[in-house]
């Protein structure tokens, strides 16, 4: 990719909200964080197609757990510090409520829930997950913790009918 690219992400692009918005502060409504979303993916996916669309929001999502584990989580060995930090986080900041429902460290396995999560808890049914963003963000947290690769496959979502997005994350072995 060129040097020349005009949006390279940086922590500091988020801005300093405290300055930049003295009276509303860093609140603002769900819905229109959901129009942003939900608009950005349906152009992504007129131009380059779903296949595409998902890959490329895995990717920010990958990007954004990797950024959010640098600046917003204190590194640790421990497993139990790790998720009890990153569910504090993730619930101060109303991303969602993280439950770890299954940890298998030697097999690098894992089931995750988000329950009220920022992304789909309230859409109408679908007849899929929608929540690829949060599969790369789950992978780029574990992969920062523990050093090794994950992948992370959403395996229940809101928009099928549960009403909770678990996530399976298993660790990438390397090939022999």
């Amino acid at each position: 990719m060129a040097d020349d690219r005009k949006y390279k992400f940086s922590w500091e692009l988020l801005g300093d909200i405290a300055t930049g918005r003295p009276n509303l502060g860093n609140k603002t409504n769900l819905e229109v964080y959901r129009l942003l979303l939900f608009t950005f993916r349906d152009v992504l996916e007129s131009h380059v197609g779903t296949e595409m669309t998902d890959r490329i929001f895995y990717e920010a999502g990958n990007l954004s757990g990797k950024e959010f584990y640098a600046n917003k989580l204190t590194p640790t060995n421990d497993l139990g510090e790790f998720v009890r930090e990153l569910q504090q986080v993730l619930k101060d900041m109303g991303i969602g409520i993280l439950r770890l429902e299954q940890a298998d460290v030697e097999a690098g396995e894992f089931v995750l829930t988000v329950s009220e999560d920022l992304d789909c808890s309230g859409l109408p049914e679908l007849d899929h997950e929608v929540c690829v963003y949060d599969e790369g963000f789950i992978a780029a947290l574990l992969e920062s913790f523990s050093g090794m690769k994950f992948k992370v496959k959403e395996i229940d979502c809101w928009c099928t009918g549960d009403r909770t997005c678990r996530f399976s994350a298993k660790a990438v072995k390397a090939e022999p």
